[in-house]
């Protein structure tokens, strides 16, 4: 299959990108730099020099493959349009990517007990309306003769297969150990996240690439844990003895800013991964969060 990736050099398209190739698949992935472009080409990728503001370059792109996998932004709305106008009438794939941020509130490190599975419905909070929108508009365009489908990670865990390696939560809260000489929270750190390994990930992403009935959506999980244990196991693995601290909303936003302190970090997003094993008989094998941690995957600075 002919694939057309955005986010060829971030660490999900990275490790999707590669991941497809192994397994046969032809890619060719955007990228915003001659310096990126010979990063992805040396992993087996035909670099697309570009943006997500070039929709010429996007629309292009998308009518000669045979399918399309945006993993670059959940929330570029005039990207996701380029791509889906080239793509009308053609019966091809968009595989769109979310998160599972959209299940979240401004929890300020407190537990949740809302779980949701693909048929809970959502009441998004107002950072989240738009991308929510977005996801709906994404499905709704089955009715103009595209296969349009979605995943939405949970956290991602363990090292990327592309050039970017880095996830994003628990390499912030590393840096943040790392700096203050101590694992750090935000409030009491009992807000929970579920979580999915890059590589049971990129596995879900041929899943449905291959298999997936048009109009589908899907969470990718296996497991959860609270910000507060993920912090423990860090402390553990930097020798810091398995204590953690808490800091203030303010404090964590001096770090990581307002909108990701308060809609990530410090919300709970708990899902469950149920259509995907049941539809798809996916079935994740990597190690838990907690252990891929204290197993030194992050140990290098």
């Amino acid at each position: 299959m002919k694939i057309f990736l955005t986010g060829a050099s971030g660490f999900i398209g990275g490790s999707v990108a590669v991941h497809l190739n192994a397994v046969g698949h032809d890619v060719r992935g955007l990228v915003r730099s001659e310096e990126r472009a010979d990063a992805v080409a040396r992993l087996g990728i035909v670099p697309v020099l570009g943006s997500l503001d070039d929709g010429s370059v996007l629309a292009g792109e998308a009518a000669r493959a045979d399918a399309v996998i945006n993993a670059a932004s959940a929330d570029h709305r005039a990207a996701v349009e380029a791509m889906l106008d080239a793509l009308a009438g053609s019966g091809k794939t968009f595989l769109h990517t979310s998160g599972s941020s959209i299940v979240g509130r401004r929890d300020e490190g407190h537990a949740s007990d809302a779980v949701f599975d693909e048929e809970t419905p959502i009441d998004p909070s107002p950072a989240r309306a738009a991308r929510v929108a977005l996801n709906r508009d994404i499905l709704g365009a089955v009715d103009r003769d595209i296969r349009a489908l979605i995943i939405a990670p949970s956290l991602i865990y363990g090292r990327g297969l592309g050039v970017n390696p880095d996830s994003m939560q628990i390499p912030w809260l590393i840096d943040v150990a790392r700096r203050t000489r101590g694992a750090r929270h935000i409030g009491p750190g009992e807000n929970i996240w579920s979580n999915v390994h890059i590589g049971d990930l990129v596995e879900l992403y041929r899943l449905v690439l291959e298999k997936a009935p048009a109009g589908a959506f899907y969470y990718a999980e296996n497991g959860e844990n609270s910000m507060r244990d993920a912090a423990a196991a860090i402390s553990r693995m930097l020798g810091f003895g398995g204590g953690t601290e808490s800091m203030s909303l303010e404090e964590a936003a001096g770090y990581w800013g307002e909108g990701p302190a308060n809609d990530t970090m410090a919300s709970n997003s708990r899902v469950r991964a149920r259509r995907a094993r049941t539809e798809l008989a996916w079935a994740p094998v990597a190690p838990g969060l907690i252990e891929e941690i204290e197993r030194g995957c992050y140990a290098a600075p």
